[in-house]
């Protein structure tokens, strides 16, 4: 059985924390180390996170000695991991109890390196406000247009996750591209349609910031996938009217 290091970046998520380390211990496939990365210059939940840590042996805690946002956050994650595997789950979300197995068991019957699942959007109250469905990318055009990848169901074997296949320093958008570096090498990544995790909508996080998304937006495609200015606009366009459906 492969090791899987779960990364977890901490800031201000003291709510809904336990319950999301809860649902990664009570994981069906058993051999996993939890990082948990806390990234707040503020160290008055770090009490508290310390006692969550020695819950489990297999929980690791890093401590920023500033606050770096999650993307680097994931990155210092990465390095410190020892897993075959990577899987990342924000502070606040929630897993399925089998879907380290069932997941694990789909990439090596279709011989993947990277594969995202089905998820539920919930509220702060669990409540469930919509759903999302998983598919195969094969190639960046796939996915341009749309960030259509939950985070917190990635995982990815950690031979992919090279200095110039990580997270980059956006507030949002970060994992989007990562997505679109990794189909740059030709990876593809398969989407496994079961539901197996819980992605929260928050209306005071940074993703639902309108105005941080558009500029992160602008960024992806601007600076990281060096488009020009027109055609940076014309598909942050279309990723705004996509989000809308969100």
């Amino acid at each position: 059985m492969d090791l899987v290091s779960i990364i977890i970046p901490y800031y201000k998520k003291r709510r809904y924390i336990t319950d999301t380390l809860k649902s990664v211990l009570k994981q069906t496939y058993k051999n996993f180390e939890i990082i948990i990365i806390y990234d707040d210059d503020d160290k008055d939940e770090l009490k508290f996170i310390k006692k969550l840590v020695n819950i489990d042996k297999r929980i690791i805690l890093m401590i920023n000695k500033k606050s770096l946002g999650a993307g680097l956050s994931r990155n210092k994650g990465i390095k410190k991991s020892k897993g075959r595997y990577v899987s990342f789950i924000d502070a606040d979300d929630l897993w399925k109890k089998n879907k380290l197995e069932l997941q694990i068991k789909f990439m090596k019957e279709k011989n993947l390196l990277i594969s995202h699942t089905d998820y539920e959007i919930i509220d702060n109250e669990n409540n469930i406000l919509n759903y999302r469905t998983a598919r195969n990318f094969h190639s960046i055009s796939d996915l341009l247009k749309s960030c259509d990848i939950g985070l917190s169901s990635v995982i990815v074997e950690k031979e992919i996750l090279t200095k110039g296949c990580l997270f980059v320093n956006l507030k949002t958008k970060e994992d989007f591209v990562l997505w679109l570096k990794i189909l740059k090498k030709n990876i593809k990544i398969g989407g496994l349609q079961k539901n197996l995790m819980y992605w929260r909508k928050l209306s005071n996080s940074l993703s639902s910031s309108i105005i941080q998304k558009i500029k992160d937006g602008y960024s992806v495609y601007n600076k990281f996938m060096k488009f020009n200015l027109f055609k940076s606009v014309f598909f942050l366009f279309l990723l705004s009217i996509n989000s809308l459906f969100k």
